[in-house]
């Protein structure tokens, strides 16, 4: 019985999070992604400096993939939504490919690279994300990332959708869900 993993990838404020959602809700599917674990570190541990945000962060990667293992072993499809990195990230996922019976579609966001910039000092001071998350650090440190408006995708087998959000007006996520949809019935499974 193969489970179907969507992997909705991109930077920091790209949109990654909306387009997790919507997709999920019409795919029925539960979602989980790195923020939600890193969140309720930061609510249970504290949160200080970028180092602590940083370490939080490291342990919230491993447990989104102890969950994904989780739903594999279950034969539950589902949705995981984080800023992966094609080098550390994409040899987690294909040592369960090689594990489980599993096929992939990849939705990697991106955007024009200053308007990105832009939306990520936005939401650094508009107060709607955690405090732990050190949104001020985090625009220094991702400045010249963020510019790009992308990171390289994951190397995943399987179907391979981009999304660009640079204006959320133009995102039609019927249209995504559909590519999402294609790609599942289409794309390959690793053997």
């Amino acid at each position: 019985m193969t489970t179907h993993i969507l992997v909705i990838n991109g930077l920091p404020g790209v949109g990654k999070s909306t387009a997790a959602t919507a997709l999920a809700k019409q795919l029925c599917w539960p979602l989980m992604t790195k923020d939600v674990f890193k969140e309720s570190l930061f609510d249970s541990l504290g949160w200080s400096d970028r180092a602590w945000s940083k370490r939080l962060s490291r342990a919230s990667m491993d447990l989104l993939f102890v969950w994904l293992a989780s739903e594999l072993r279950a034969h539950r499809s589902c949705v995981v939504e984080s800023n992966f990195e094609s080098d550390r990230d994409s040899p987690k996922f294909l040592a369960l490919a090689a594990q489980y019976d599993v096929r992939f579609v990849q939705v990697h966001v991106v955007c024009a690279g200053e308007i990105l910039w832009q939306r990520h000092l936005r939401r650094g001071q508009d107060g709607s994300r955690h405090p732990g998350h050190q949104e001020g650090e985090v625009a220094l440190e991702l400045r010249e990332r963020l510019l790009r408006g992308f990171e390289p995708a994951l190397a995943l087998p399987g179907a391979y959708i981009e999304l660009d959000t640079s204006d959320f007006k133009n995102v039609n996520y019927d249209q995504v869900y559909h590519a999402v949809l294609k790609g599942f019935n289409d794309g390959p499974t690793r053997e």
